[in-house]
């Protein structure tokens, strides 16, 4: 089971201003611990998501930036592209870590990430989950971003349209589940949603 979904901002190696962004995060689920002495409030529980949400963040930046400086490819220009030109995914940064039980979640999770450009998206999983089918449920949600909301072009306004993220996520991570999906079925489904999107 999935448990967060965000997309956030990459920097270029050597940036040394500006910090790593979250700009939409989704949580499915809530993590309760019968340990904790006191409950929490809706305040503090918020502060704690937005904490775990920008460790993972600033990891998954971090390990993008290792996997380009191993590789020996160039720093990357993460400007937004002004140009139609399609996004190869299959050449983008992506790659899987594991959060020990309390580095951020009470729970050892699972991290896998893929780097776009200047954007970085990230599923945060279940220790023991199917790391290919979410890679590849990663990389459908990229695509899927990408294409409907334009995310690279400097226009693009990622916090007014959470509404289709929103719609998205429903259908191809439906309750944080990922999905064993053929073609086909990603076909009708992206069908559907841009019926329902553009209704």
């Amino acid at each position: 089971m999935v448990h967060v979904f965000l997309i956030h901002t990459l920097r270029a190696t050597k940036a040394e201003e500006g910090l790593c962004r979250v700009l939409y995060s989704c949580f499915f689920g809530t993590e309760n611990s019968p340990n904790d002495p006191q409950p929490r409030g809706a305040e503090r529980d918020r502060l704690l998501r937005k904490e775990q949400i920008l460790a993972v963040a600033r990891q998954v930046e971090s390990m993008c930036q290792l996997q380009q400086q191993a590789c020996g490819r160039p720093a990357v220009d993460l400007q937004p592209q002004s140009s139609d030109d399609p996004v190869r995914l299959h050449e983008s940064p992506c790659g899987a870590f594991r959060l020990t039980a309390g580095d951020p979640f009470q729970e050892p999770r699972t991290v896998v990430w893929l780097g776009v450009l200047s954007l970085g998206f990230a599923l945060v999983l279940n220790a023991h989950e199917n790391l290919l089918l979410a890679e590849g449920t990663l990389r459908l949600l990229a695509r899927l971003l990408l294409e409907h909301l334009r995310l690279l072009v400097p226009t693009a306004n990622l916090l007014l349209r959470a509404d289709c993220i929103e719609g998205i996520l429903a259908r191809f991570l439906p309750h944080g589940q990922l999905l064993f999906l053929n073609d086909q079925f990603v076909q009708g489904l992206e069908k559907e949603f841009s019926a329902a999107w553009t209704r």
